[in-house]
């Protein structure tokens, strides 16, 4: 007699994944052919072996997914997953390049999202590890940041790729003098960062991800990041010269001018080259913008809904005009004509409330609806989940290991793991009870 069908619960279809042997035993067949395919690029069939083994570790139910717990459950020596992480010499980025086209297709984006988490540490020997903030913490503490780029939809969700970021502290380059250096550099080596990689800020790290995903053949539909990337105005420059669309949260201070401010000339003096035509007023915050669009009546205002929550449909009331976005630096952000590009600004305003709670800024067309802004922009709710379920049922947050190689390849089988849970919801029957 046939095994019966996994139930949709305890497949992760709820929400989380962890199963037992037997459960997993059920979707065995298409888990190796999963792990296969993902794995196929190692050069020995040992580490294709010994991935698809660390694979079902994750997958398998257990308060951690570190070495040891992981080889108890799984009835192999632990020294062999340990080598397979930490120094094995296979190369994460063919194993990546495989798991984003899978997630892609899988997932069928609406939009790729770039965010950061924290990994609390105890030590200071972890690569990377810092008192630095972290959301995860909601304050700084002693941790590691890791950035990834997630394809997205409103029901499915799967990481395309991974940076570990390394703090100013990390990077020889920051320190204070030689000796200082030296510091640095003993410490880097014990945890074997290699010497081209040096400290660069997160939005940076986001665009280097975004970069190696195009010679990877994949390319967003549009962009979405919080304000944390959104309000860097590099950051959205560096999208815009890829010809790439985004979407990205703000806060309220960021400056633009008005969508009809027109760059001006000075007088030719008579001698030297021609000045040329730059914007000859302060520009004004994004709050200022929308509070006098809404008193003159020249903002769009809609009550939209978005997506259906836990507790019923989401609805909000929008507030969308167009501008153009400034900055501190703006220079090199000018148009050969001295102006700027313009841009969406979109505030959602909650009845009753003095002023706006969210701001996004967004390069989509003018002919965009606010519906479809809103929709992309809120769509980031997705990546929590899947950092929850990376971190409390696949094992994110519990590589053990000290060195940046080893961390790298912990999180690659973690993404695939997500994602072989990710396939299986996709696949459900939408009738079937649980069935995401």
């Amino acid at each position: 007699m046939a095994n019966p069908a996994p139930s949709s619960t305890s497949l992760g279809l709820g929400y989380l994944w962890p199963v037992d042997d037997v459960e997993l035993g059920q979707v065995r067949e298409r888990l190796e052919v999963f792990a296969g395919q993902v794995f196929a690029s190692l050069p020995r069939r040992d580490q294709q072996d010994k991935g698809a083994t660390y694979l079902r570790g994750l997958l398998l139910d257990g308060a951690r997914k570190s070495m040891q717990p992981m080889a108890a459950r799984l009835g192999v020596d632990h020294q062999g997953l340990q080598q397979f992480v930490t120094s094995s010499t296979w190369d994460v980025a063919p194993v990546r390049a495989a798991l984003a086209a899978r997630a892609v297709d899988v997932v069928g984006p609406d939009a790729w999202v770039v965010d950061d988490t924290g990994f609390p540490k105890d030590g200071t020997a972890s690569p990377g590890v810092a008192r630095q903030y972290s959301g995860t913490l909601g304050k700084v503490g002693n941790c590691q940041i890791a950035v990834s780029v997630h394809a997205a939809t409103d029901a499915a969700s799967a990481p395309l790729d991974w940076r570990l970021f390394l703090p100013a502290r990390w990077d020889p380059a920051h320190a204070e003098d030689e000796e200082a250096g030296d510091l640095v550099r003993d410490r880097r080596a014990r945890a074997s960062i290699p010497d081209e990689v040096a400290h660069r800020p997160k939005w940076q790290l986001a665009l280097d991800m975004i970069d190696e995903l195009a010679t990877w053949g994949q390319r967003p539909p549009a962009l979405c990041a919080d304000a944390g990337y959104g309000n860097n105005g590099d950051f959205r420059h560096g999208l815009a010269t890829r010809g790439l669309s985004y979407i990205v949260q703000v806060e309220d201070d960021l400056t633009a001018f008005a969508l009809d401010a027109a760059p001006v000339a000075k007088a030719y003096p008579g001698v030297g080259p021609y000045p040329k035509p730059r914007y000859r007023t302060a520009p004004i915050p994004l709050h200022e913008h929308i509070a006098t669009a809404v008193r003159q009546g020249s903002a769009q205002v809609v009550d939209l809904s978005w997506r259906r929550g836990s507790r019923g449909t989401m609805t909000g009331t929008f507030v969308a005009i167009r501008v153009r976005p400034a900055g501190r630096s703006r220079t090199h952000r000018l148009n050969p004509d001295g102006t700027l590009e313009p841009a969406w600004l979109l505030a959602q305003w909650p009845d009753g409330a003095p002023e706006p709670v969210q701001y996004w800024l967004s390069n989509l067309g003018e002919d965009t609806p606010i519906a479809e802004l809103v929709r992309l922009g809120k769509i980031r709710w997705r990546i929590e989940h899947d950092y929850r379920e990376l971190k409390q049922a696949l094992g994110l947050d519990h590589f053990e290991g000290r060195t940046f190689a080893g961390w790298h390849r912990h999180v690659t089988p973690v993404s695939a793991a997500h994602l072989f849970a990710t396939t299986l919801r996709t696949d459900a029957d939408p009738k079937a009870p649980g069935a995401a």
